[in-house]
């Protein structure tokens, strides 16, 4: 065999570079999603969360083909803070599914644990005023508006107006803490559910979200199976036709839904749009110059640069989110 014939050739770069065959994906995690819980971890079916979101509807979805809608349990999981869009678009997914569903408002639990008032102690460090007839998100400008360190900054939103301020790190630290209790509670919602049907709970997180940290350790960045966490999430959209999930649903922009103010997935932790964002990642992962990459997403080769450098920072500040635990000595064999 000719030795230059077994390096692998760089692919081609172009705005179609993530379409993919969604028949032929969509059978293809079908398939491992039965292999994986109903063979390897020995389950009956599924407990997704559901958001409204694309994610989640996507992988409710794949779970109804993968196993009947009479095996899978979507988990409605609404606080004070959620958006109201949230749960009527998570009904109307389940509806089309015609899957079950449950609604567990985790406010009560939230305030038990002191969630909404440790997040209010560290934004009154900065803005003393700050009352619960405020709202409030945390907002990370673009990184092509950057010359340096891009700072988070906290938005509040009175009767009076609105006003953005500089954070410090204890008060950053506290509200993002505080802030995570919603993860990690719906999560054990979640496997509240699991337990008791003897089902896996299949997470949501697409590989934008997977590979550049954008979760919580042991909240949402935690399942038995993560059926589309090698997607893109151009790729999920796709998906997402294919599976004739709701259009208002496939028209809705990514959020995050967890601050009391609206906010994006892009003002909150992303450089840029998803679709740009999906094909950065997509130059990284194949070692594609910012050059080539430029004119296909609309920027300069120096923002490219600036968005390569934001991805690989990303990287390595949310490595610790996906260790595992750590052992002084091996227990089990590999």
């Amino acid at each position: 065999m000719n030795v230059a014939a077994r390096i692998p050739t760089k692919p081609e770069f172009s705005k179609d570079a993530l379409v993919l065959d969604a028949a032929a994906e969509v059978e293809r995690i079908v398939e491992a999603l039965r292999k994986q819980v109903l063979g390897a971890l020995g389950r009956r079916g599924a407990v997704i969360g559901l958001s409204g979101g694309i994610d989640s509807s996507v992988v409710a979805a794949l779970c109804v083909r993968a196993f009947g809608n009479d095996k899978v349990l979507g988990v409605f999981m609404p606080e004070h803070h959620s958006s109201d869009d949230s749960l009527r678009l998570g009904r109307s997914c389940a509806a089309q599914l015609g899957i079950s569903t449950v609604l567990e408002d985790i406010s009560f639990a939230l305030e038990g644990l002191g969630a909404y008032r440790r997040q209010i102690e560290a934004i009154r460090t900065v803005v003393p005023e700050y009352d619960d007839g405020w709202k409030c998100k945390l907002v990370l400008p673009s990184v092509l508006a950057s010359n340096g360190l891009n700072i988070t900054r906290l938005t509040v939103q009175s009767r009076d107006g609105t006003r953005t301020v500089r954070l410090s790190s204890d008060a950053y630290l506290q509200i993002v803490a505080a802030t995570n209790y919603k993860q990690r509670v719906r999560k054990m919602t979640e496997y509240y559910h699991a337990d008791r049907l003897r089902y896996a709970v299949v997470g949501t997180p697409n590989r934008l979200e997977h590979d550049q940290g954008f979760f919580v350790k042991q909240g949402d960045g935690i399942a038995d199976v993560m059926p589309i966490a090698h997607l893109y999430k151009t790729q999920v959209y796709q998906l997402a036709e294919y599976l004739e999930v709701e259009e208002e649903i496939r028209h809705r922009p990514p959020t995050t839904d967890t601050f009391s103010m609206p906010q994006s997935q892009e003002e909150f932790y992303f450089a840029l749009p998803y679709h740009l964002m999906d094909l950065c990642l997509y130059a990284v992962n194949h070692g594609i110059p910012p050059d080539e990459v430029a004119g296909i997403v609309g920027l300069t080769a120096a923002q490219v640069e600036m968005v390569f450098r934001d991805i690989d920072a990303k990287r390595r500040a949310t490595r610790y989110l996906h260790a595992r635990p750590m052992l002084v000595a091996q227990v089990f064999e590999d």
